[in-house]
């Protein structure tokens, strides 16, 4: 009877053990599956430099803010580089300076097919998103009496940096429409340098092209009397057959004290990565991006338009398979 017990006792206690076990595997089971492709987890990469433009403009501002989310969250070195901007940001990628980049979609273009400032295409970059119109702000002094792009002929002209974004597109806009760069007085400035051009009656007019609204036209229309120069439809029409990504977009009234909406052209972002960057890693910067979208509105007004709905409308580089799983799960 005394051994009856004793095997009872040795049973239970054994099935006590084997359900101990199997609940702490169970544990580290369903915490992986919740990972899924283990998001919380660092990247493989160690740096994640991303190249954005001017300071005070919205790809500096939201690149900032999005570096800062990377370092946080995957416990890594994520910085911005401010730089000329889109050209000088797809030659840093090209080159494997840089891990990921905002840039102009009509430069990335050009770059992918060795066209305007890039002698050879540009190898080694992918896309991870499209992202909001860069709206082509022509901001003139008034007292120039510029009001359509006629009237920027004979005119000092800041264009943007040398092989920018900016200065791609104005150029583009120009000329299509029978404006060349010897009907003007030419000045390559970033939006800090023409702003104070501006106030300091160096130049006429500059393309301060970029999300909206601009800092640098906010503050200057606080210490100077602006006026936004139209860019009508037919303008936009005159290009679209050679620059497809160029569509027509007005500027809201009151975005610069301007009383009416103010026609104009405007070319749609894109977020670039580095082709060599791993699928797993991303995966994990752009999940990351899109599940921050609100972060990133509340650092600049121009990121409240990027939207999941839209992200691989208009793609212009190859999508980076990182991405692509991201966008199927969704």
């Amino acid at each position: 009877m005394r051994n009856n017990w004793i095997v009872l006792l040795m049973t239970g206690l054994l099935v006590l053990v084997l359900a101990a076990c199997g609940g702490s595997g169970n544990d580290r089971d369903t915490g992986t599956s919740e990972g899924g492709s283990g998001d919380s987890e660092g990247l493989e990469a160690n740096i994640v430099t991303i190249a954005t433009g001017g300071a005070s403009g919205p790809y500096n501002i939201i690149g900032t803010t999005l570096a800062d989310n990377y370092s946080t969250t995957f416990d890594v070195n994520s910085r911005t580089q401010t730089t000329g901007a889109s050209a000088e940001n797809l030659n840093l990628m090209a080159d494997n300076k840089v891990e990921m980049a905002f840039v102009m979609s009509d430069a990335l273009s050009q770059a992918l097919n060795g066209e305007a400032s890039f002698g050879e295409p540009l190898e080694g970059i992918s896309q991870i998103s499209n992202l909001y119109p860069n709206v082509v702000q022509i901001v003139a002094r008034t007292d120039a009496g510029i009001e359509t792009l006629e009237d920027l002929k004979g005119k000092r002209i800041a264009v943007g940096d040398q092989g920018s974004g900016v200065e791609l597109n104005a150029r583009a806009l120009l000329n299509g429409n029978g404006i060349t760069y010897d009907d003007l007085q030419v000045d390559y400035l970033g939006y800090a340098e023409a702003s104070d051009g501006l106030n300091a009656g160096r130049i006429d007019a500059a393309f301060l092209t970029s999300g909206l609204p601009n800092a640098s036209v906010l503050e200057l229309s606080e210490t100077l009397d602006i006026n936004i120069v139209q860019v009508l439809p037919e303008h936009v029409d005159a290009i679209v057959d050679e620059h497809p990504y160029f569509v027509s977009l007005e500027i809201p009234a009151g975005t610069y004290d301007n009383d009416e909406a103010v026609p104009t052209a405007a070319v749609p972002n894109a977020l670039v990565v580095s082709s060599d960057l791993s699928e797993d890693d991303v995966y994990k910067l752009t999940k990351e991006f899109f599940e921050n979208l609100d972060t990133l509105a509340n650092s600049h007004q121009a990121a409240s338009e990027i939207s999941l709905e839209h992200a691989q409308e208009g793609l212009i580089a190859p999508l980076h398979p990182g991405a692509e799983r991201y966008f199927n799960e969704q």
